[in-house]
């Protein structure tokens, strides 16, 4: 492994994190639900399962379960459903156009890190195409007779990565937040983050495993 090749991972691997898709959807709606404790819980929650699915990958067991085919069917379609069911929740949310005062939910309510660390967690871990990413992606930048211990270095690259934007996003967005919970604003965020939770439960259920 050269220090090149790390580092056009890393930038391959920030370009990928850029892209909008399902965890930035749920970091974002959790963050303008709850504030900034929520939304970096939620965020942790993605980080930890990508350190997971990394994790699976370097030690080998990531290419088992691609190759079982029910198992990677059951995981596809476990995350179809809970992208689904997030999308429901936020296009009832912005049918009902009800939500509290910004006062009303304050970041240290209770269960809010607890929510946004599920939601976060479950948002990645059921989507096989994080799993296939690192299975796919790792050996063109270190080759097949890479150490254990240097595909777990890029896997949790990748995982640092995508923590530091999703912290950085949630500042944003909570920075906002005045103007973004309006209620003629917030029923339009919850209106697109539904549509688009959904299109990407769609995509997957679309896609060939």
């Amino acid at each position: 492994m050269s220090w090149s090749s790390y580092a056009s991972f890393l930038v391959f691997a920030l370009v990928l994190v850029l892209i909008p898709g399902p965890d930035f959807a749920v970091v974002t709606r959790n963050t303008l639900a709850a504030g900034r404790r929520r939304g970096r819980w939620s965020a942790i929650g993605v980080t930890a399962s990508n350190a997971v699915q990394g994790s699976i990958a370097a030690a080998g067991l990531g290419a088992l379960i691609t190759r079982s085919q029910p198992l990677f069917e059951m995981i596809r379609w476990a995350g179809v459903a809970y992208l689904v069911y997030l999308g429901v929740q936020a296009g009832r949310s912005a049918w009902r156009g009800s939500y509290p005062p910004l006062a009303g939910a304050p970041a240290s309510t209770p269960g809010q890190a607890l929510t946004g660390f599920r939601q976060g967690f479950l948002s990645n871990i059921t989507n096989p195409k994080v799993l296939a990413f690192y299975l796919a992606v790792l050996p063109q930048f270190l080759g097949p007779s890479a150490s254990v211990g240097m595909l777990l270095a890029f896997a949790l690259s990748h995982a640092v990565l995508s923590l530091a934007y999703l912290i950085v996003l949630v500042g944003a967005l909570n920075r906002m937040r005045v103007l973004l919970s309006r209620r003629r604003v917030r029923r339009w965020l919850d209106g697109l983050t539904g549509v688009a939770l959904l299109g990407f439960g769609a995509r997957l259920a679309a896609e060939s495993a």
